[in-house]
């Protein structure tokens, strides 16, 4: 896309350099802790089925590059101090999706590492335990909020003349809702009366004081 970008206006724009870059971070990110994928929902719970083949060959291909492909027809100018607020709500939805998920992933991989010590967790009937501070003190799928910022800092350098680069925050917005209500029920079967007493304990499904 950037390279369509320069065969239509003759550079590369600001935009376009970030967005391109915050997506290269987020797959290398992806690639560089893929042991922690072992951990999660889709893994664990999901399996493989039509709705991660579709997904992941289609749907996110399609859905992540909609910012780019916008930016390759679209002129979109950013001042110095639009891209610094890009870069810091970047940085932010990034510190909360890694630092969350490398804790809980170090938690259940290893719960007796002495670098978790100072971390508060409930135990269940089950014999496993669950974070109730840190990271995940703050909201019962605290990854989610740092995903979906991120999502936002992909769309932010397109500006809002379109709603074509904002459509991924959205979907992704409804995406995490559902994905997090599926999780839920998933856990209060597993845990049963447990969770009831986890939930009041960490209140919050996503956004901490608000959701």
């Amino acid at each position: 896309m950037a390279a369509k970008e320069w065969d239509n206006f003759g550079s590369v724009s600001s935009a376009m350099v970030l967005v391109n870059c915050f997506q290269l971070t987020y797959v290398v990110d992806a690639l560089w802790n893929e042991a922690s994928i072992l951990t999660t929902m889709d893994i664990t719970t999901d399996g493989f089925g039509f709705m991660l083949a579709f997904g992941d060959l289609a749907w996110v291909p399609f859905t992540y590059g909609m910012q780019a492909r916008y930016l390759a027809h679209t002129q979109v100018q950013l001042s110095s101090v639009h891209i610094f607020a890009i870069l810091a709500v970047k940085l932010l939805g990034f510190t909360i999706f890694r630092g969350a998920n490398a804790q809980k992933n170090s938690f259940r991989t290893n719960p007796n590492d002495p670098a978790l010590a100072h971390l508060k967790a409930m135990p269940t009937e089950r014999g496993t335990k669950l974070l109730i501070s840190g990271w995940w003190g703050m909201s019962r799928h605290i990854n989610y909020l740092g995903d979906w910022t991120m999502s936002i800092s992909w769309s932010l350098p397109c500006g809002f003349g379109h709603v074509v680069p904002w459509f991924y925050v959205i979907y992704f917005a409804v995406l995490l809702v559902h994905r997090e209500s599926r999780d839920e029920a998933c856990c209060r079967m597993k845990y049963g009366k447990d969770w009831d007493k986890y939930c009041a304990i960490v209140p919050y499904h996503i956004i901490p004081y608000v959701y």
